[in-house]
């Protein structure tokens, strides 16, 4: 353990704030291929907002994007996305590409150990034989390996690297061993070490697929409670007077997790000659309810006396969870990409969202909600805090020209209303009704 120096490779919102938490303890290596984040780190920037720019500064962190920095190092940490490709199926590129960079510098006694979300049996098939190749050493005899399940919550200030119980496993007992104690030295909720690296692998595998499942068990009965005019906001609190009924509630799902992971599971059923049939069924409706959304908030322009082509449409928050400014996968943006089907002109504004990401990846522009008037419709697609701290005044302004309520009159029908879609149902209804809004929630 005292001779032992970590590199952690993949500096994102898993192995960014692991690096930083690990140095407090030890020598730590911070390694990314991506230069531009490097530079950012060196000059004590923050890009993730997990830990905050004065914990850069102030981390013993070596921040590279040099991989011979990894030859000094005996313990590395894998922490790169494992993605999906355009047909849904596993993207595992980026922990191929991981492995043959590690295998490059990799050097005898060494313990690789895995975090990427993968299908059970990628780290013994894959990557295992691709740290072989590369460094001409042999597993288990000259390197060990084990898996250890990130489980960061972006953007949760509450559920932290070091209050969040941490799956550990290992090759042998031996690593086992090792690998424990090298998560404990950080993880003060301490650690649960699974029985085998499959084990571990599918542990992390079915945490997201549960929440899926869940979640698109609500968001079914949002459209069929939608369909008979129920308010499933107000179905849901009355079944949670029930001790033992699990409240969840609709919305969207993206992101890096809950919205890839089935996938991965869904992909290796198939190679072993299993249909997923909840899991797949589960994906198909969530992967749904962007245009579902986009298709009411039509309806609802539609209601309000609205023409749908060239009506203006502010939409709020567009990043994949909330006070987070991750846009990888959100689904906010297939709800822009609807709406541009109608003809309708979108406006985007996001107080938190990576304003280069979301240009580099959608070709998307940000507005400051300052900018934003004479809206025929709103999406609060996104509970940024922003948003929560809104009264419904604030809101009130974006509709009118300037933000002024004496200039509507002019530009408008006297029998229009204006559209307030709240994806996730965060504003009083009855207030907002009152106030003349057409209003529609999940």
């Amino acid at each position: 353990m005292e001779s032992i120096k970590i590199a952690v490779v993949g500096l994102g919102y898993v192995g960014m704030p692991l690096a930083v938490a690990f140095a407090k303890k030890k020598e730590v290596v911070g390694f990314d291929i991506n230069k531009e984040k490097i530079q950012m780190y060196l000059e004590g920037k923050d890009v993730t907002n997990e830990v905050g720019d004065d914990a850069i500064k102030n981390s013993t962190v070596e921040f590279t994007y040099d991989e011979r920095k990894l030859k000094e190092c005996n313990f590395h940490i894998v922490a790169v996305p494992t993605p999906t490709n355009e047909d849904k199926t596993p993207d595992l590129r980026p922990v191929i590409g991981a492995s043959e960079v590690i295998g490059r510098n990799l050097r005898k006694g060494s313990i690789v150990v895995y975090e990427s979300t993968v299908y059970p049996g990628v780290t013994e098939e894959i990557c295992l034989p691709i740290l072989e190749r590369e460094s001409g050493l042999k597993c288990g005899q000259d390197f060990k390996i084990g898996y250890s399940p990130e489980r960061i919550n972006p953007g949760d200030k509450v559920h932290r690297l070091e209050n969040i119980v941490k799956i550990v496993s290992g090759m042998d007992e031996e690593t086992l061993d090792t690998v424990a104690k090298v998560y404990e030295l950080v993880i003060e909720a301490g650690v649960y070490r699974a029985e085998s690296i499959k084990v571990a692998e599918a542990a992390k595998l079915i945490e997201n697929c549960q929440r899926d499942v869940m979640i698109s068990f609500v968001n079914e009965l949002a459209m069929i409670f939608d369909k008979m005019n129920i308010d499933t906001k107000a179905v849901i609190d009355a079944a949670g007077s029930k001790w033992n009924f699990i409240k969840m509630n609709p919305g969207l799902v993206g992101g890096h997790c809950i919205g890839v992971d089935p996938y991965y599971l869904i992909h290796r059923a198939k190679e072993i000659g299993m249909e997923s049939q909840v899991i797949a069924a589960s994906r198909r409706i969530n992967d749904g309810m962007a245009k579902y959304v986009a298709e009411n908030t039509v309806k609802s322009l539609i209601k309000a006396n609205k023409r749908v082509k060239s009506a203006k449409v502010a939409v709020l928050g567009v990043t994949f969870k909330e006070d987070c400014p991750d846009t990888r996968n959100t689904k906010v943006v297939d709800i822009i990409e609807e709406l541009k089907e109608y003809e309708i002109e979108v406006v985007i504004t996001d107080p938190v969202a990576d304003i280069n990401e979301l240009r580099e990846e959608y070709g998307l522009e940000l507005k400051d909600i300052e900018d934003i008037d004479n809206m025929d419709a709103i999406i609060l697609a996104v509970s940024h805090s922003e948003y929560r701290d809104m009264n419904i005044n604030d809101f009130s302004k974006l509709y009118y020209v300037n933000g002024k309520l004496d200039e509507v009159a002019a530009t408008k029908e006297v029998d229009e209303k204006n559209v307030f879609i709240d994806v996730k149902g965060i504003v009083d209804r009855d207030n907002i009704i009152k106030n003349g809004f057409i209003y529609w929630r999940l």
